[in-house]
């Protein structure tokens, strides 16, 4: 019986040959077939959750019936017993444990040969070469035959088998080349040997047994295997054999194996010792970066975290915030925990023509920066991240995925071991991400005043001298201290040194809320460009339901306000609402409400340009809602009536559902700002009635929450309305709340507006 590996003197398990479970010296029978299959696809995954998906597509390969699940759930309750035979019922014991929608199996290297295996390559590749060549021996000698034999056709064929094969034939040419270069070919002869058996056709194999043979001495062994396996490519496959096994005989029939296939197969006779590429794909951190502390502290703690479990950090907020900045900046920050090799790519989730990268070709850029060659890449998506997890198995290699669009295209390219960290940028709060993969989530909001001002001075400071305070926080706080735009501010100003700070800031305020101050030659890198890049994602529905987002006179806003302003059911604007937020043209507050940057309000105004009279009837809805709501949250605050109900609401207004006082209450707390403006609009329009009739409404709120003076300027301005409108039950209405607001607030002024009588100057005498 072949030796298990030490360790736990309970239970350990053998996957690298027939699926083998032993407690302490016992062999345990694993049976059916049905049950070995669950604990191979377990044991593959080295400790890491299986999908409940997984074990259908494995057990019954696309064809499962409906009691699939009940099925895997009794496999892996008699594998628990088998494991625990005194465990009680329910009970998921030490072993199995449900986790992310599957299971998973807690081994550590020294209960499983898999992890044992990756943990010696690992310090294989760390170690010196005469020392490497040991450990690769020991780590090779632990495979007795393929991964999961016996459960043929499954464990030759399933993505997850197929990578740990290629894992194993990527470990045995690493060892053969490292072998080669240290003069001690003899030592992995054998585990070379027994590859070539396993996969006769793998050229890059064959290559490296060649050659190792040729470094032993035994040049016509060598021969004798390169025109074997010609004859049998030309009989199996009808092809001759590829560049890189010709280069090797060349070399062998040469005399100088030493350089290795790679360097066999420039085909130039130069030697050169074998290459270990070790990817450094890191754009170049930005010099002037600042700020950020509380994001960058997280990275660090997760990078020097030592768990089970792959890190991952994902960090999203709304365009130009400056995530792939920081995301490059963490990476400077910590890649010195991650020795091994640095992987970046644009995901281009949101870019000018939409083409977002394939995590298929994707995969390929990664694998090819660590030497995998092209004819030993699967073609299928799930094998290729099946064999590049394999790759970086027992590595230490820190992986950016920059710009994604969401989690699908995410979830491919994540690493399965823990040694791994990756950091991914989003538009959208990638939540998928947390729940099935347990990523930390940071939203990036804009920096603080003071931080954004720190940005500009620290971008300008070799070619500025007249930076005073003033003029850049006005230049800041007309950025909104987006960092896009205070970057591009900053970067007009650094190229136009004799142009006065004042003078930019005077600009920049004068363009009002336009986006022209913040365009660069750049054009697909300006805060119009990158804006417009979430706005196409967009549907009809959620783009129009964007372009009328400025009629809305706060800075946040509920579902049925914006049901309102749509004319749309709940249920659809509710859906448009998402997709906004999932662009990120809106945020999510708290609750159902939802907050827009200045910035963006200003480009959804460039685009409202063209709607004519349907701006003209959302307003309306708009205004209608908030009336209509009002009026209902006075009424359910009040034990008597005074006023009578409004019109019935217009076609398309959704009123907010307020069931009694307290929800008015709140309701009117949150919506205070909005109202007020309100007011100041609808009296601006000329629309004196309902002016008069918002204001009216809101006193009793303002008189319970002590917002006397607001009292006393919304009375005033409904007042003018009603009085320029001939409006006389406006005038008498709005001169008896305005009495009322100075009544509580104190000494009130010396003639009332609308007449010549003085006003008491106390509650006691009134």
């Amino acid at each position: 019986m072949p030796r298990p590996v030490t360790g736990d003197p309970e239970v350990r398990f053998s996957v690298l040959g027939p699926v083998r479970v032993w407690r302490g010296a016992e062999e345990l029978p694993v049976r059916p077939k049905q049950q070995r299959v669950v604990l191979a696809a377990l044991l593959a995954r080295g400790g890491q959750p299986v999908p409940l998906s997984e074990f259908v597509d494995l057990l019954w390969e696309g064809r499962a019936p409906a009691s699939a699940a009940n099925a895997v759930h009794r496999y892996i309750g008699a594998l628990r017993r088998l494991l625990e035979p005194d465990l009680p019922v329910r009970s998921a014991g030490r072993w199995l444990t449900r986790q992310a929608g599957g299971y998973r199996l807690r081994v550590d290297a020294d209960s499983l040969d898999l992890l044992r295996f990756r943990e010696l390559v690992a310090r294989a590749r760390r170690a010196e070469p005469a020392e490497a060549v040991n450990l690769y021996v020991a780590a090779l000698d632990l495979w007795r035959d393929r991964c999961a034999a016996g459960l043929e056709p499954v464990s030759r064929n399933h993505p997850t088998f197929v990578a740990l094969e290629h894992e194993y034939v990527s470990t045995v040419c690493d060892a053969a080349e490292t072998a080669v270069r240290s003069g001690n070919a003899a030592a992995v002869l054998e585990p070379l040997r027994r590859a070539v058996e396993r996969n006769p056709l793998d050229e890059a194999l064959v290559a490296h047994l060649l050659l190792a043979l040729a470094d032993d001495g035994k040049q016509a062994e060598a021969v004798s295997l390169y025109q074997g396996v010609r004859h049998r490519l030309a009989e199996e496959l009808g092809v001759d054999p590829g560049r890189e096994l010709v280069a090797a005989y060349e070399r062998l029939l040469h005399g100088d194996p030493t350089t290795g296939p790679e360097a066999a197969g420039t085909g130039d006779g130069a030697q050169r010792p074998a290459v270990f590429l070790t990817p450094s794909q890191l754009p170049a951190d930005l010099s002037c970066f600042t700020g950020r502390r509380e994001p960058l502290r997280q990275a660090l703690a997760l990078a020097a975290e030592q768990g089970g479990a792959l890190r991952i950090l994902a960090v999203d907020g709304i365009p130009g915030v400056g995530k792939t900045a920081l995301a490059v900046h963490m990476a400077h920050r910590v890649m010195r925990h991650f020795p091994d090799g640095q992987l970046y790519v644009d995901l281009r989730g949101f870019t000018p023509n939409g083409e977002r990268a394939d995590p298929h070709e994707v995969l390929a850029g990664f694998l090819s920066a660590f030497d995998v060659p092209p004819q030993r890449m699967p073609d299928t998506l799930d094998a290729r991240a099946a064999l590049y997890r394999s790759v970086l198995a027992g590595r230490r290699v820190l992986v950016v995925l920059d710009n994604a669009w969401g989690v699908e295209q995410v979830e491919p390219l994540l690493p399965g071991t823990p040694e791994c960290m990756v950091i991914v940028t989003s538009r959208p709060r990638l939540t998928g991400l947390a729940a099935a993969h347990g990523a930390r989530l940071t939203t990036l909001e804009v920096p603080s005043a003071d931080e954004a001002t720190a940005t500009f001075l620290n971008r300008v400071k070799d070619v500025r001298t007249d930076a005073d305070a003033d003029s850049v926080r006005q230049i800041v706080d007309c950025c909104g201290r987006l960092p896009l735009a205070v970057a591009i501010a900053a970067a007009r100003a650094a190229s136009c040194p004799s142009h006065p700070l004042p003078r930019i800031a005077a600009e920049l305020t004068s363009a009002g809320r336009g986006l022209d101050g913040f365009s660069d030659d750049h054009l697909d890198n300006d805060v119009r460009a990158v804006f417009s890049w979430s706005y196409r994602t967009l549907s009809e529905p959620a783009a129009r339901l964007f372009r009328l987002l400025p009629l809305h006179p706060g800075n946040d806003v509920g579902v049925s306000a914006l049901a309102s302003l749509a004319g749309t059911s709940p249920p659809a604007t509710a859906a448009a609402v998402g997709e906004l937020v999932r662009a990120r043209l809106l945020t999510v507050r708290r609750g159902h409400r939802y907050r827009f940057h200045d910035l963006v309000l200003a480009y959804a105004s460039e685009l409202a340009a063209s709607e004519g009279a349907a701006r003209t009837a959302a307003l309306a809805r708009l205004h209608d809602h908030y009336r209509q709501t009002v009026s209902l949250a006075n009424r359910l605050m009040r034990s008597q009536l005074y006023e009578a109900e409004p019109p019935p609401p217009l076609d398309g207004v959704q009123v907010e559902p307020l069931s009694d006082g307290s929800a008015a209450m709140e309701w009117l707390s949150t919506e205070r700002p909005v109202l007020n403006a309100l007011v100041q609009e609808l009296a601006a329009r000329g629309d004196a009635r309902a002016a008069w009739e918002t204001a009216v409404s809101m006193q009793l709120f303002q008189q319970r929450s002590g917002l006397w003076p607001e009292w006393s300027v919304g009375m005033r301005c409904a007042l003018e309305a009603a009085r320029r409108a001939g409006d006389r039950e406006g005038v008498a209405r709005t001169c008896r709340g305005l009495a009322g607001a100075h009544l509580f607030r104190g000494p009130p002024p010396p003639r009332c507006p609308c007449c010549t009588r003085r006003r008491p100057r106390s509650r006691a005498s009134a």
